[in-house]
């Protein structure tokens, strides 16, 4: 596999050049091949254990679109405008907890790991959740989960910006009644995946009002 080699100049541009957009140009859409590389990424993006514990919508139905803007105050523009809007779902306890078939499956099915060597990752995952990091609710291991999921959303956002695409996450939404309409319209188990973000792609209508801001350097960074 070659080394990559992008020029560390080109990728700082890329961090520069990305911003929130607001308002996206209708007019133009991503071609298929870029959002499929850009949901790519989602699929090789790093997660804790390698356990994947996430799933994304790409929602291009116009109507179910409209469904979405009661319950996300942050969307409505960006559901009108956007080329793409992707729906960042986390798997809930019944996935993720350690001893559940989905980390079974993971395990034996997708990473074909040995007998042994299953036994022995399961006993790390049980005493990660129940002993490193207490995760002994559903609410705690859904916020697990979203972090993982957050991963994939950072990694998409910077290969868009890498590719000229801009994009905004978003989550101005009300939780519970976003996933009582997933639930009832987008056939999902909310039993098993709760909604994490919500994330916009296409091609800015305008450029930023304001330069990008960020504390300096020296303020975020500690050397010992």
């Amino acid at each position: 596999m070659k080394t990559p080699n992008i020029p560390q100049e080109e990728i700082i541009n890329a961090f520069k050049y990305r911003h929130a957009t607001k308002e996206f140009d209708a007019t133009k859409k991503l071609s298929d091949s870029d959002i499929n590389f850009i949901l790519k990424i989602a699929n090789l993006s790093p997660s804790s254990f390698g356990f994947e514990p996430w799933h994304f919508i790409v929602v291009q139905d116009k109507e179910l679109r409209e469904l979405l803007k009661p319950v996300a105050w942050g969307a409505p523009l960006k559901l009108d405008t956007a080329s793409h809007f992707i729906l960042g779902l986390s798997m809930k306890a019944p996935m993720t907890k350690w001893d559940t078939d989905y980390i079974d499956h993971m395990m034996k099915e997708v990473k074909q790991l040995p007998e042994d060597v299953v036994e022995m990752y399961s006993k790390f995952y049980r005493e990660f959740q129940e002993r490193d990091f207490n995760l002994d609710t559903d609410k705690k291991l859904f916020d697990w989960a979203s972090k993982q999921t957050y991963i994939a959303l950072g990694n998409m956002m910077t290969a868009a910006a890498l590719s000229g695409i801009d994009s905004c996450p978003i989550e101005g939404f009300h939780q519970e009644k976003v996933e009582a309409l997933l639930q009832e319209k987008f056939d999902v188990d909310t039993t098993k995946y709760g909604l994490s973000f919500m994330v916009a792609f296409g091609y800015r209508k305008a450029e930023p009002a304001h330069p990008k801001t960020r504390r300096n350097i020296e303020d975020i960074v500690t050397w010992k």
